[in-house]
């Protein structure tokens, strides 16, 4: 989850919240990669979840990846909860995984060295712990009480407020783990083409990517477990967000919805100040009850437009947010497909006349399909797989067009779209076959 945002005087007119967004607007020279990914971290010999504390921890970690590769702490109220070097960072989720936001990059290859170089240092630390890491979407075995909480107060805030509102809140939290990658937009109009293809497809990332099939020790009915999460979370700020394909769509119409999402927070001095279910609006007027008389600051917006957590996010970028996280070939693989499809005009293009069709009723079947069926999925008289294999087909000339080689990072959903079986799929399939119904096994095949 997001850090805390800094900088940004006081807001003083309305127009400055769809201004910070617009803020975003780059020429395509300028256009980047940004891919984020979290890992749950374990003990290697009793498989449990990594503790904040202790000779083997997540504090270990962070402490000898400070100290060995020359990254910066980053502290809040004494404890070190992440680090920070050259454009990327190191954060931790709500129950200790393990998350790199990584720099902004030109291409798929340079992901890719940046991810290996990640996991080679995190390896150098972890492995003489007894310490493991696992691309999974979901915490296979473990239970909400065995997961420690990480030292965060905007963690402790939001998984009292989790409850309130929804069924599935702090498994979100405390035990899932996804990849995306943030990427750009040169202009209003070029946002929302993009924001409406890239909600439209999320249900293909989230079937390609299925890597989440069992929870609390056993299967679970669905191939990806964390999509269903997002389904029984908090309806107010999740979602397909059916008014981005209506006519009107701007910066300004998601600045609207944004304001309309209950607050959790406001960051003062190092700490999170309560404003759990209050409104963003009514701090625009000096009429917050957490901080009666005071006025928002443009950082207050961006803390506020964090928790929000739409099947993609707008910010001064959007974030393609539907897919589990994986194996290191699936993971370098999702920003290769939304770059194909996304930084391509003709492959765009392409993917708008391939979606625009698409009713709501058809969009929210299809996400809810694919964290069911997966590729099997069908909604609206749309099949899934004939869908994701149009949008591989795009994004694979659109990479192509770019002259990097790219295309070839594709390669594991290619396979997956030829045989039909994804990651969940297949680890269904050893558990039902040469494991013997055998979970612990997962360690061991899921490890990065």
């Amino acid at each position: 989850m997001s850090i805390p945002q800094s900088g940004g005087g006081p807001i003083e007119s309305f127009d400055q919240l769809a201004a910070y967004m617009e803020s975003g607007n780059k020429p395509f020279a300028d256009w980047r990669i940004g891919t984020e990914h979290e890992k749950f971290g374990y003990l290697t010999d009793t498989h449990a979840p990594l503790p904040y504390d202790g000779p083997r921890s997540v504090r270990a970690m962070l402490e000898g990846i400070r100290d060995r590769f020359g990254w910066d702490g980053v502290e809040e109220q004494g404890h070190l909860i992440g680090l920070q070097r050259g454009g990327a960072n190191i954060s931790l989720e709500p129950g200790g995984q393990f998350e790199l936001s990584g720099a902004p990059l030109m291409t798929i290859g340079e992901t890719a060295a940046e991810f290996d170089n990640h996991l080679a240092e995190v390896a150098q630390v972890a492995d003489p712990m007894g310490v493991g890491f696992l691309g999974l979407g979901a915490a296979p075995e473990w239970t909400h009480d065995q997961m420690d909480r990480m030292p965060k107060g905007r963690y402790r805030l939001m998984t009292d407020y989790m409850g309130n509102v929804g069924t599935h809140g702090t498994q979100m939290m405390y035990r899932t783990c996804t990849v995306q990658v943030n990427l750009d937009f040169a202009s209003e109009a070029d946002m929302v083409k993009k924001l409406r293809v890239s909600l439209a497809l999320q249900p293909v990332a989230t079937a390609l990517f299925a890597s989440s099939p069992f929870f609390e020790g056993k299967p679970n009915g669905h191939r990806s477990w964390r999509s269903r999460i997002w389904r029984g979370l908090d309806n107010s700020r999740t979602g397909m967000l059916p008014f981005v394909f209506e006519d009107g769509m701007g910066f300004q119409r998601y600045v609207d919805w944004v304001l309309d999402v209950p607050m959790y927070f406001v960051y003062r001095d190092g700490k999170y100040i309560n404003a759990l279910g209050q409104s963003f609006r009514d701090f625009l007027k000096g009429e917050l009850p957490a901080l009666p008389g005071e006025r928002p600051t443009l950082s207050d917006w961006a803390d506020h437009m964090t928790t929000v957590f739409p099947e993609a996010r707008v910010k001064k970028y959007i974030e393609m947010r539907g897919a589990d996280m994986g194996s290191r070939d699936f993971t370098l693989a999702l920003p290769a497909f939304w770059v194909g499809l996304m930084y391509d005009s003709a492959a765009l293009d392409a993917a708008w006349d391939l979606v625009k069709g698409f009713d709501a009723e058809t969009r929210e079947g299809l996400r809810i399909g694919a964290s069911v069926s997966a590729l099997n999925a069908e909604a609206g008289g749309v099949k899934l797989a004939d869908l994701a294999r149009a949008a591989v087909g795009l994004s694979h000339a659109g990479l192509f067009a770019r002259g990097q080689g790219e295309e070839a990072f594709l390669a594991p959903v290619v396979a997956s779209l030829k045989n039909g079986v994804t990651q969940a799929d297949l680890y269904l399939s050893l558990y039902n076959g040469d494991w013997g119904g055998d979970l612990s096994r997962i360690y061991a095949a899921a490890k990065l």
